[in-house]
């Protein structure tokens, strides 16, 4: 059975998104994601998918959760039209990170061991939230606090979670 994971970057007001895009740029999660998720699977609904500016993740293994599965051949990643499917794809990997978006975080809480937070200490105008936390069901386990600097324009925490 893999490890399953939810990866975000969630901001002080639980924004995650708006018009499909992150409110935010900060470099510093962009190669903090790419670490943890390279070389594991990654599962996300189909707008997540559509947001990727070039496509289907590289060095990773992308499941898109879609009710409306393509025909044939998809090119570079694989369908799957629930949590549990996307999960069975999964069966071999050693770590499932679930990338996204809300909808798919929130159906995703029961089935995940861990959650990989960077809580970006600002608050957003968005149209997509991460789920609110129940921390009587989650523990900290991991914190890397880091105040702005040129590159990323807000204080940020790297925070991990364990399921108790």
């Amino acid at each position: 059975m893999s490890k399953i994971s939810i990866i975000a970057a969630v901001a002080d007001n639980y924004a995650i998104g708006k018009s499909n895009k992150l409110p935010w740029h900060l470099p510093a999660d962009l190669k903090h994601f790419k670490s943890l998720t390279t070389g594991a699977a990654v599962v996300m609904g189909k707008r997540t998918f559509e947001s990727l500016p070039n496509g289907p993740l590289p060095n990773r293994k992308n499941i898109v959760l879609s009710s409306m599965m393509s025909e044939g051949v998809t090119e570079g990643y694989y369908e799957a039209n629930s949590i549990e499917d996307a999960l069975e794809l999964c069966d071999n990997e050693k770590e499932v990170f679930i990338i996204g978006g809300g909808a798919v975080y929130k159906q995703s809480m029961e089935f995940a061991d861990l959650m990989y937070i960077t809580w970006v200490h600002a608050q957003f105008a968005a149209d997509a939230f991460f789920p609110t936390i129940d921390f009587e069901k989650w523990t900290e386990v991991s914190r890397e606090d880091f105040e702005p600097d040129e590159r990323n324009i807000y204080p940020y925490s790297f925070v991990t979670y364990q399921k108790v």
